[in-house]
């Protein structure tokens, strides 16, 4: 296909025979089917193959990186970085209460603690002023979640990891591939960002993820991190003559099948998000005249942020109205969700956490917020469905 044509179908439409419409449909855009069966023919479809230094080679220039190393998932980026910054016990990390249980997980795995951050209310990124308050010698790190693709405060989160020099910061960019913060990509901030190529991302092969190393002084451990804890790499690289044992690490290369899916892709980056901008900005058109009468909030991308057009929420006035629109609109078979259920007070967050924080911002918008279908194949008919049903509830409630 070239670049004018829509993308492929998936083997339906965005709405069934009953006439749901789904809150994510993975798609076909490019030539996906052609290249995983090319890399099965080739007969390496084991990690780090031809398309996996293809795909690799395109997040790197993507994203500024030194290096991308493709990995199974976000969450084995996160433990790739929490590996490398020798997290361990006695260690804090700083993370969103409002965020994906990983972003937390793949740290406390390793014996650290959590203090959990609040959040702006406008970007939904975790507030710098709160991070101030949580700051001492113990954390190693601090993990901001760049929220349905639009970049966190990063400026005031650098102002303040600027006075503890032994803390790092780590770009969980799960939503934001190809979303900038003042002309820079997502991702480019930190010491190490991941990327998430999930099948409920912008840009998919199933399941996988990467890690993205910005500081040239990890490229080298991280490639060995990356090899199981060995110098493989320098083998295949002639820059020694056998390989051996030589730090710490685990298994966390994406199969080069998956990574042909994920170049086919990539291929199609520019046709993907002019989609997704279009869907977005349907939902906008529609959504904001109705602002005001329903007592309404809708996503606020600030003038330095270029969103990667992950996600479309609504903030309702509270929860019980929240709940009463969802239910209404699952009855019509529009299948739209809520997120996240916050961390900091959730059964095991409690047990791992560094310290008893309030998180109010965190508490009152995930209470709130109601996210909208939004996938590559969602047409004009189907959005404007979408914003009927949702409308109709509103108003019944």
């Amino acid at each position: 296909m070239d670049d004018t044509e829509t993308p492929a179908r998936t083997n339906q439409d965005a709405s069934t025979d009953l006439g749901t419409i789904p809150f994510n449909r993975p798609s076909i855009v490019g030539r996906e089917m052609e290249l995983m069966r090319e890399a099965i023919e080739q007969g390496h479809t084991s990690a780090e193959g031809p398309f996996s230094s293809v795909a690799a080679e395109i997040l790197t220039e993507a994203t500024g990186g030194r290096s991308v190393l493709l990995t199974t998932s976000c969450t084995a980026a996160l433990e790739m970085a929490a590996l490398l910054l020798d997290i361990g016990p006695g260690d804090t990390v700083v993370v969103p209460s409002f965020g994906f249980v990983t972003t937390a997980l793949a740290f406390v795995r390793q014996g650290a603690r959590v203090h959990f951050c609040d959040i702006e209310p406008d970007t939904l990124g975790l507030d710098p002023a709160h991070l101030e308050t949580l700051m001492d010698e113990t954390v190693r790190a601090v993990v901001p979640i760049h929220y349905s693709g639009v970049g966190c405060d990063l400026d005031g989160i650098k102002e303040v990891l600027a006075r503890w020099p032994n803390a790092f910061l780590v770009e969980d960019n799960a939503h934001g591939l190809f979303g900038t913060y003042k002309g820079e990509p997502l991702g480019s901030h930190g010491r190490f960002a991941t990327l998430s190529f999930h099948e409920t991302k912008n840009f998919i092969c199933g399941e996988g993820g990467a890690l993205v190393v910005n500081d040239p002084a990890d490229v080298d451990r991280a490639r060995v991190v990356y090899q199981k804890g060995t110098d493989r790499t320098a083998f295949l690289l002639g820059q020694v003559d056998k390989y051996s044992w030589q730090d710490t690490g685990s298994s966390f290369g994406l199969s080069d099948v998956l990574a042909a899916y994920l170049v086919a892709q990539l291929e199609r980056r520019d046709r993907i998000l002019e989609r997704r901008a279009h869907v977005f900005d349907r939902y906008m058109t529609s959504l904001e005249p109705h602002v005001e009468d329903l007592g309404i909030r809708l996503p606020i991308v600030p003038e330095d942020r270029g969103t990667a057009y992950h996600m479309f929420y609504v903030l309702l006035s509270d929860r019980e109205r929240r709940d009463a629109v969802l239910t209404a609109m699952h009855a019509e078979g529009i299948n739209s969700t809520f997120h996240y259920i916050p961390l900091h007070s959730s059964p095991h967050g409690r047990r791992v956490a560094a310290s008893d924080v309030d998180c109010p911002v965190t508490d009152d918008l995930s209470g709130r917020l109601l996210r909208l279908p939004f996938f590559n194949e969602l047409d004009d008919d189907h959005v404007d469905r979408v914003v009927e049903s949702f409308l109709r509830a509103s108003t019944r409630t």
